[in-house]
């Protein structure tokens, strides 16, 4: 299926786990993308394995809590392809694991830095480009953990909670520039970020990880959150906007 053909995307943290498995989705469904991420030899690895696919891909290097490199990524997006249809937010980090009154203001900092300061203001500048194009969409990577804090990483938690309302707040300003903007909530996928919710004897030997935090009663794929944003991004879901699909296999998921 080629519902993505002749469409430009950008997606951050994008060679590893969730942000790779949306890019190589969104390129296997005929758009151009642009991957990135921290690490030179990361991106490089990434992008020979796309492109071992045939598939149309660029890569670069970008902090996206740097605002130089957070333009050069947009810049480069420009250069390389003339255009940006769809952008997606993916970057996060974690660096602590405890009760969050433990947290120290420099660990706030940097999680709130990355995690919804550098969306926020990668959004708003990748809007005029966006806004330029017809039925273009940005898709933003909330959690699970947004809508049910997981006690050990509260500072993440409350940062995802803050991407929902990111989400809902830019609603009419994107609306008003033909831009649609929805987001996701993975549940517990296997990546390595989650490995320490996953891994046991029996991930070892299963394709099929049991997990008994949700309804599925088992872990989800990087695969099965891009499908949905793939599914978002395209006209298939033209009259969506302002909204969060979690993807959590039947976790709970109220505010």
């Amino acid at each position: 299926m080629a519902r993505l053909a002749g469409k430009v995307a950008c997606v951050t943290a994008s060679t590893d786990g969730i942000g790779f498995a949306i890019a190589h989705r969104l390129a296997r469904e005929g758009a151009r993308v642009v991957i990135s991420s921290r690490k030179a030899n990361n991106v490089q690895t990434a992008v020979d394995k796309l492109k071992n696919e045939k598939l149309d891909i660029h890569g670069t290097v970008c902090h996206v809590s740097k605002s130089d490199d957070r333009t050069r990524l947009l810049n480069e997006t420009m250069e390389k392809y003339g255009k940006l249809d769809i952008l997606v937010s993916n970057a996060a980090i974690s660096p602590v694991f405890g009760n969050i009154l433990e947290t120290q203001e420099s660990e706030w900092d940097k999680i709130f830095d990355v995690n919804v300061k550098a969306a926020f203001f990668l959004i708003k500048e990748a809007i005029p480009y966006l806004e330029k194009q017809k039925n273009s969409s940005i898709i933003i990577v909330s959690s699970i953990a947004g809508y049910s804090p997981f006690e050990l990483i509260g500072a993440y938690s409350v940062s995802k909670t803050a991407l929902l309302g990111l989400t809902k707040a830019l609603v009419n300003p994107c609306t008003e520039k033909g831009i649609r903007i929805n987001a996701i909530a993975p549940g517990v996928i296997k990546t390595k970020f989650s490995q320490a919710l996953w891994n046991n004897d029996e991930a070892k030997t299963s394709e099929v990880i049991p997990f008994h935090g949700c309804a599925m009663g088992r872990v989800g794929t990087p695969d099965e959150c891009a499908s949905t944003v793939a599914f978002l991004a395209s006209n298939d879901a033209s009259y969506i906007t302002g909204e969060t699909i979690v993807v959590g296999g039947g976790m709970s998921s109220h505010l």
